[in-house]
């Protein structure tokens, strides 16, 4: 039988992108749940007078929050795999097939990478490479697994790691350090070559010193999930 599949859009301050985001996963046949995360915007009067799919946070929770909510709405409709596609216009729907393969293969998280494979897509700023680069050696160092990407957002998850995650997931910046947790918790981890397009619209919440706090927190938070795996 077919897997049922569930795409999550986060979305924050977004109206500008996100009726073109969900058109691209519709157009591919997927079932999908806006996540609207608080926006202060009108994400939300979009999405209601176009007749969306969504789910509206009373307040911004921030990516982890809006990423874990969609995990639950997965498991409480009974879906078999759910996959984080942003809201910004960034992922491209035509990949979603490919991630939906590995997971029917056995793997529980897949993520969209743009660095596995030398690709023409857009492989963010010097800076951000740089950070990518130091995360991915943390991980590597923490869990013993080479992960090309592991601030994508573009991921899948299947059954058991969509009930790890709505048990707990990481608040601030989430991708790195899930992986870690996931990886310590026994779940298959595996990459998928990607590419990804430039922000639509809108600004990152990384940047300037923000950047500084994040490659320090997010290291700090690998390095515990690593330790509190192993105690227990």
């Amino acid at each position: 039988m077919e897997p049922k599949v569930l795409i999550v859009i986060p979305a924050y301050n977004e109206a500008d992108n996100i009726l073109n985001t969900v058109s691209g996963v519709v157009e591919h046949g997927f079932d999908y749940v806006v996540v609207n995360d608080g926006s202060r915007d009108t994400t939300l009067d979009v999405c209601r007078s176009n007749g969306l799919n969504v789910l509206d946070l009373p307040m911004n929770l921030g990516i982890g929050g809006a990423v874990q909510a969609g995990h639950k709405y997965a498991q409480r409709f009974g879906y078999d795999i759910d996959i984080q596609l942003d809201g910004d216009g960034q992922h491209d729907p035509a990949y979603l097939d490919a991630l939906v393969h590995e997971v029917v293969s056995g793997a529980d998280l897949v993520i969209g990478s743009r660095f596995l494979e030398k690709t023409d897509g857009f492989q963010s700023t010097f800076m951000r490479r740089v950070g990518i680069t130091w995360l991915s050696a943390i991980l590597k160092l923490c869990t013993g697994r080479h992960v090309s990407d592991p601030t994508s957002g573009f991921r899948a998850c299947g059954r058991r790691a969509i009930d790890l995650f709505c048990a707990s997931y990481p608040v601030d910046y989430p991708e790195p350090e899930s992986i870690a947790v996931a990886i310590k918790s026994g779940l298959s981890v595996k990459e998928v070559s990607v590419e990804m397009r430039e922000r639509q619209g809108g600004t990152s919440s990384i940047g300037g010193l923000s950047s500084v706090y994040y490659m320090i927190k997010v290291s700090l938070a690998i390095l515990i999930a690593s330790v509190s795996r192993r105690t227990k």
